[in-house]
C-alpha cells in the first residue's frame, strides 16, 4: 500500500490564557528507525487516563466546538485556581492516546522489525489518536489471526492493570481483592482473571444494574456504595474473602476510608484481645484514578496497621522487568477475545470523536460508555 507524506493527528494545547484547545493537524508521517515499527493506527480507545491529558484541568461544561466537521476545534476554559498545575505544558500542542492497534506498514532496518511488516499489533506508547504512529518493536503485541484491530485496541492499559493488581497482591503477600468501580471494561476483566486463577475478589459498584453485570460473569462478592447497608455489606464481603488489598479507581471522597475501616472491622471479629493500635493485620488501599476529583478524606479508625498509596501501571511495569512483562502479554494476546475482551458504546472516527454529543458522553467516565476511536474512518 502506498504510505502518505502527511497524517492526522489530534493533539491538545492548554493556552496561557486559560484556553483548552483541541484540533485535528497535518503531521509528517514518521519513518522508522532500526527496530521500530510504523503502524497505520485503524483502532485506539478513550480511556480515563487518555482524558486526563485530551482536557487537562478544563472545565467540560464551558466545552465549545467551531472549526468544520472534517476538522473541529474544540475549545474549553481552565479554571484560574488550576492553572497551576498545567503550567507544565502550556502553549505545547500535545498528541493524545496510550494505545491502539492496527497494521505494520513499514519497518526499519532489523529482522524483528521486518519480521512484522504486515502484521495487524497492539501497540502502546502514546500518540495513539492519529492515523500512523512508529514504536520500537518490544512496544508491540501481535494479534491473533481472528483478531480484529478493535479486538487488540485495548490490549494494554486495562489487561495489564487487572493483571499487575494480581501480580501486586502475590508480591505483596495478601490473598484477596477489594476493587472499586468494578462493574467497568476493567472491572469485568479483573473478576475473570479471578474467576480463573481462584481468587477472591469483593467488587464495590455504585449502582444496582452495576451488581447484575458482575453476577453475570462469576462475581460472588458485590457490594454497592449507594445503599444504607453498604458499610456492613462491605465488612461482611471482607470477612467471608479475607481481603486486605484494595485497588480504588475513585481516588476523592471517603471510599478509601471506608475500605481500610471496613477491613478493620472485618479483622477484628475473631480477636481475642484488645488493642489500643488495632489490629496487627496490615491493611492497603491504592488509588490508581481519579473519577472522584474531590480531595481524599481519611477517618483514622483502622488502627496503625496500614497504608495508602498511588499504583500505575507503567511505573508496576518498569519495576517488575521484563520477564513479567513478557509472561503477562503472552497472557493477554492468548485470553485476548474472552478474558480480555472489551465492549464499547460507541465507534467515532477521529473528527467525531471532538463533537460536542461525543464528549458529552464518554467525558462523564460512566459505566458501559467507553469510546473507540477508528482513525482511518
Amino acid at each position: 500500500m502506498t504510505i502518505p507524506s502527511t497524517a492526522l493527528q489530534l493533539q491538545s494545547t492548554i493556552q496561557r490564557d486559560g484556553t483548552l484547545r483541541i484540533a485535528l493537524v497535518d503531521v509528517p508521517v514518521p519513518q522508522p528507525k532500526d527496530g521500530e515499527v510504523l503502524v497505520r493506527i485503524e483502532a485506539t480507545p478513550i480511556n480515563p487516563s487518555d482524558q486526563g491529558l485530551l482536557f487537562g484541568a478544563a472545565d467540560l461544561a464551558t466545552i465549545e466546538v467551531g472549526g468544520t466537521r472534517e476538522r473541529p476545534v474544540v475549545t474549553a476554559r481552565v479554571p484560574d485556581a488550576a492553572m497551576p498545575s498545567m503550567k507544565t505544558r502550556l502553549d505545547a500542542a500535545m498528541p493524545v492516546g496510550n494505545e491502539g492497534a492496527g497494521t505494520v506498514v513499514a519497518g526499519g532496518s532489523s529482522p524483528d522489525a521486518q519480521a512484522l511488516v504486515g502484521k495487524r499489533v497492539a501497540i502502546i506508547g502514546g500518540a495513539m489518536y492519529a492515523q500512523y504512529r512508529a514504536v520500537p518493536v518490544a512496544s508491540t503485541l501481535v494479534l491473533p489471526d481472528d483478531a480484529t484491530a478493535a479486538d487488540g485496541a485495548s490490549s494494554y492499559i486495562n489487561p495489564l492493570t487487572a493483571l499487575g493488581f494480581v501480580e501486586t497482591m502475590r508480591r505483596e503477600g495478601h490473598t484477596a481483592l477489594v476493587h472499586t468501580a468494578a462493574a467497568s471494561n476493567l472491572g469485568q476483566m479483573l473478576q475473570r482473571i479471578c474467576n480463573e486463577d481462584g481468587i477472591a475478589l469483593v467488587n464495590i459498584v455504585r449502582k444496582p444494574e452495576q451488581r447484575a453485570i458482575l453476577e453475570e460473569i462469576g462475581a460472588k462478592h458485590v457490594v454497592d456504595s449507594s445503599t444504607p447497608t453498604f458499610t456492613s455489606d462491605l465488612t461482611d464481603a471482607l470477612a467471608a474473602t479475607g481481603a486486605t488489598l484494595g485497588f480504588d479507581a475513585t481516588g476523592g471522597g471517603r471510599l478509601a476510608s471506608q475500605i481500610l475501616t471496613a477491613m478493620e472491622a472485618a479483622v477484628s471479629r475473631n480477636a481475642t484481645e484488645y488493642s489500643r493500635y488495632g489490629s496487627a493485620v496490615h491493611k492497603q488501599v491504592y488509588l490508581y484514578g481519579g473519577l472522584d476529583t474531590r480531595p481524599t478524606e481519611l477517618v483514622r479508625n483502622f488502627g496503625m496497621s496500614w497504608g495508602i498509596g498511588g499504583w500505575l501501571v507503567f511505573p508496576f511495569l518498569a519495576k517488575s522487568g521484563p520477564d513479567t512483562l513478557v509472561r503477562l502479554k503472552a497472557r493477554v494476546a492468548a485470553n485476548l477475545k474472552t478474558t480480555f475482551a472489551s465492549h464499547y458504546a460507541a465507534r467515532v472516527s477521529l473528527a467525531d470523536a471532538l463533537s460536542a454529543d461525543a464528549i458529552a458522553r464518554y467525558g462523564q467516565r460512566a459505566t458501559g460508555e467507553k469510546y473507540l476511536i477508528e482513525p482511518q474512518a
